[in-house]
């Protein structure tokens, strides 16, 4: 299963490590996952199991 968000589409993005910089001369690649949930969405009479980033599911409450 990607980690991608089905409504907004975010994905991981990959960059260096904050914390390895300064004094220290390692440089660290990580990533950051976007913080996904699953969440039920009822479009059309069907009901859906989609993963939603928790903006997703926030901006889904309002409306």
């Amino acid at each position: 299963m990607a980690r991608t968000c089905d409504i907004c589409g975010k994905k991981p993005i990959t960059g260096w490590n904050p914390q390895s910089v300064g004094m220290n001369r390692k440089r660290a690649l990580r990533r950051w996952l976007p913080n996904l949930q699953p969440m039920t969405v009822t479009t059309g009479g069907t009901t859906k199991k989609i993963q939603a980033c928790s903006r997703c599911i926030r901006t889904a409450q309002k409306v």
